[in-house]
């Protein structure tokens, strides 16, 4: 059952800024979600304003370092617009001297299939604006085993691409990603490192719908890297 203190903050959270300065943050919608109660929260918001040129607004003056954070973010923005927000609130936490070390970053979502608030963490990602493939040149990075990338460019277009005795491409779809997923690595007994690669021009709302889809996966010689990376 969902900690009923947080949703006090979050329902009077919203309500105060609705009635201060009219805004409503519509949450991302998901069908599945492994976390559902969180306790010791404090919460940051980005809305969606259609009154500033970049249309989004942070209001972080709830967030305290030692607990665990809840990023309420309205699912109208694109990921372009986001992600600079979530490197920021990251960085702060990081270099707090009063940050507790078992403390976590989640994004708050509406979980439709329990009709209740979901959670997807966050807290070890680290996000880059670069392509993928020079990041990994210049930290020469190389991971045992075989990497994967999977690249979304929307949620009727997802590309997967890696090297497996030969080079392998699929394209696929939201509604089919985890079934071609499944279907592709069970052929394998080789460790797998999967790489996110999302276009800046998704919706957080497709961004989130992503990685729940992700987190059905159950393949034990998969692992999805901590560096996701924006494309544009």
């Amino acid at each position: 059952m969902l900690n009923m203190r947080y949703t006090f903050i979050l329902c009077l959270s919203i309500f105060i800024i609705s009635c201060g300065k009219d805004k409503v943050l519509q949450l991302p919608e998901i069908s599945y979600s492994e976390i559902s109660e969180i306790n010791d929260v404090s919460a940051a918001y980005l809305f969606y304003d259609e009154t500033k040129t970049d249309s989004v607004e942070l209001n972080r003056k709830n967030l305290i370092s030692s607990t665990n954070w809840l990023i309420n973010v309205d699912k109208r923005l694109r990921i372009k617009q986001v992600i600079p927000h979530i490197k920021f609130l990251q960085e702060k936490k990081r270099n707090s001297s009063h940050k507790k070390e078992n403390s976590k970053n989640y994004f708050t979502c509406n979980n439709t299939s329990k009709k209740n608030l979901g959670f997807i963490e966050f807290t070890a990602i680290d996000y880059h604006e670069e392509p993928a493939g020079d990041f990994f040149s210049e930290t020469k990075n190389i991971p045992k085993g075989t990497r994967f990338s999977i690249v979304f460019y929307s949620p009727e277009k997802i590309e997967i691409t890696g090297f497996i005795e030969e080079l392998i491409t699929k394209t696929t779809n939201q509604s089919k990603l985890t079934k071609t997923l499944s279907n592709l690595f069970n052929q394998h007994n080789i460790q797998i490192e999967i790489i996110l690669n999302f276009h800046q021009n998704l919706s957080f709302q497709d961004y989130i719908s992503f990685k729940s889809l992700l987190l059905k996966l159950d393949l034990e010689n998969v692992t999805i890297s901590n560096h996701e990376f924006i494309f544009n």
